[in-house]
This record gives structure tokens, sequence and C-alpha cells, in this order.
């Protein structure tokens, strides 16, 4: 198989299955081969699940909250973008991150921290807006 989609290059994917269908998400590691649980291609992405709204008045903090996912998706399942992005977040979420829930958590709570402050930062304005379809 065709190696397309590279974890160093952290292309921006929209997911096209699932619970996060139409969502944006980047690329944290790729089995191209599978594993022995899953014997297909997928990758380990990490998104935003609620993007942040639109910022009316100044002060408004909570308008910049965003809610981040960490899950294994089929190569199948993903179309990617021709956009790029660099959170560094491949320390943060890892297969053993998935194993637990408490993990998982504490996992996305740190991909949150870092898609909120790249977010404040006006950086990829394309990632941190809702697909209109």
């Amino acid at each position: 198989m065709v190696k397309f989609l590279k974890p160093n290059k952290a292309v921006l994917l929209l997911l096209l299955q699932g619970r996060f269908t139409g969502r944006k998400a980047v690329i944290v590691k790729a089995f191209d081969e599978g594993t022995r649980d899953r014997p297909y291609g997928h990758c380990l992405v990490a998104g935003i699940a609620k993007y942040p709204s639109k910022v009316i008045r100044k002060d408004s903090a909570k308008k910049s909250r965003v809610k981040a996912f960490i899950k294994l998706v089929n190569y199948q399942h993903v179309m990617p973008t021709r956009y790029s992005l660099d959170v560094g977040h491949k320390e943060v979420a890892t297969v053993d991150a998935l194993q637990s829930r408490d993990k998982t958590v504490t996992a996305a709570r740190e991909i949150k921290a870092k898609l909120e402050a790249r977010f404040k930062s006006s950086k990829n304005r394309c990632f941190f807006t809702k697909l209109r379809f």
C-alpha cells in the first residue's frame, strides 16, 4: 500500500464515517499494515469534537473553548486535505491512551489545551471553522 497519509506531515483530515462525521482531525500515528487487533490500514487521529463559537464581544472567553477527541480510524473513512497543522500532540495522544477511559480523558484534555492555545494565537483558521454542507 502506498503511504499517502504521513504522521510527520500533520495532514488535516475530514472524517467521513462514525460519530465524528464531518469533523476535522490530524494524524498522530499511522498503521499502514495494520495490527493484530485491526488487520487493515488505520491511523490514530486527534481532532475537534466541538468547534469554537463566533466571538462577538472581546471579553467573552467561553466562546473560544474547544472540545477534542482521540480515535482510531480506518483509512477508508478519512479524506485528506491540502492543509497541514502541527500542534505538537504526538507525545500526548498514544495508542496506550485509548486503553482506559481515564487515560483517554486526560489525553483529550491536554490536546484541548494545545488546540485552544493554537486557536487564540489565530493560526490555522481553516482547522477551527465548521464545515458548511
